[in-house]
């Protein structure tokens, strides 16, 4: 799988490395488990020569800028030198990685170039939402704002007001409210880090983006199916009546943007990152946070679901 960035730039997607590949025959850890099934055993070398292999091919004869690798928390390697440093030692252009928690390993022990966090995006969410169900009880506070938005070597995280897995795997694929959005996206885009923009955020997108697939093998669509309704089980806010169909082309329909303009307060935003100084003081009063970079002002008030920049 592959994907263009926002540049126009290819950038290659690894999935598969997690876990994914099942089968008779197939080297698997009994011992090691994920959310795709039983994980895949790189100590192996030829299945590990495979995952590399695989990867320096879209750098190396497709000459594509760079490689994301999918969910690198499920992947379990004990070899004297982890799989994924071997493959950074390998592959040429930038490697990103997705680590949904925040544990560095990529940057600081398998030396990638940028890793994926949701810490910020989770804070965010919950001071603007309230939803404190599932993987999102332990965020929600000004301190863990606070400590998200001055983690060390910023441009090196990539963060997100609203992505492709909090929208597309929430049950009914809704996004941020209009108000709420605002602010979280002003946010992202005042900070340090390295900010990620979802399709159609840029004019505020009122669109769901609804989880959708489109599998001929009527065991794996039934299973597909019911695996997106167990998955909100531990959200009472959602019933399994509720969760969209992923096969239906009504589902994928409801999901395609708009194409307006962009709002000219994120274009601002955009703009000023070329400009500001790369230092961020950052405070709080109660719910409203201050971030300063030079002499622009960021305030934003979670209670209130407001936010103002002043240059």
């Amino acid at each position: 799988m592959q994907r263009f960035d926002p540049c126009g730039r290819l950038l290659g997607v690894v999935n598969g490395l997690e876990g994914r590949v099942q089968g008779e025959g197939a080297p698997l850890w009994s011992h090691k488990n994920t959310f795709w099934g039983d994980a895949i055993d790189y100590t192996q070398r030829g299945v590990r020569e495979w995952a590399i292999g695989n990867a320096e091919l879209w750098t190396r004869d497709y000459r594509i800028d760079g490689l994301r690798l999918d969910a690198v928390h499920a992947i379990y390697d004990d070899s004297p030198v982890h799989v994924l440093r071997e493959l950074r030692e390998r592959v040429e252009g930038l490697v990103t990685s997705e680590m949904g928690i925040a544990d560095f390993r990529p940057l600081e022990e398998w030396h990638h170039d940028a890793m994926w966090l949701d810490s910020l995006h989770h804070e965010l969410h919950v001071l603007l939402t309230g939803e404190r169900e599932g993987y999102y009880e332990s965020f929600g506070s000004m301190d863990g704002l606070v400590r998200e938005l001055t983690r060390p070597a910023p441009e090196r995280l990539i963060v997100a007001a609203q992505n492709h897995d909090q929208v597309g795997n929430r049950a009914v694929g809704d996004r941020l409210p209009p108000d709420a959005h605002r602010v979280a996206l002003a946010v992202v885009l005042f900070s340090l880090s390295t900010p990620l923009i979802f399709m159609g955020e840029e004019h505020e997108e009122r669109a769901p983006f609804q989880f959708f697939t489109d599998h001929v093998d009527p065991l794996i669509a039934d299973a597909t199916r019911a695996g997106r309704k167990r998955e909100f089980a531990a959200f009472t806010s959602f019933s399994g009546e509720q969760v969209p169909d992923p096969q239906a082309v009504e589902t994928f329909e409801r999901s395609r943007i708009s194409h307006p303009a962009p709002d000219p307060f994120y274009a601002e935003l955009i703009r000023l990152r070329r400009e500001l100084p790369r230092e961020l003081e950052v405070s709080t009063a109660g719910r409203v946070l201050t971030l300063r970079r030079g002499q622009a002002m960021l305030v934003a008030d979670f209670d209130a679901r407001t936010v103002e920049l002043t240059t």
